[in-house]
């Protein structure tokens, strides 16, 4: 996934001003406690990112 379509994403399921504020703010256990900006810039991949934020916050598999 690149970073593009993963922001696309986080921006079509939580609105611009929320994905950023979560992607800055939220601690992911699934991400070793960081945030998601923390976990890009740490080197996970956006993929594995995604699938975090899709499991914590249990988004439906058709957007998985």
């Amino acid at each position: 996934m690149r970073l593009s379509q993963f922001w696309a994403r986080m921006h079509d399921q939580f609105g611009e001003a929320y994905a950023e504020s979560l992607a800055r703010d939220y601690v992911f256990d699934a991400l070793g406690s960081r945030t998601v900006h923390q976990a890009l810039a740490d080197g996970i991949s956006a993929k594995e990112v995604w699938r975090a934020v899709c499991d914590t916050f249990d988004l439906p598999a058709t957007v998985r």
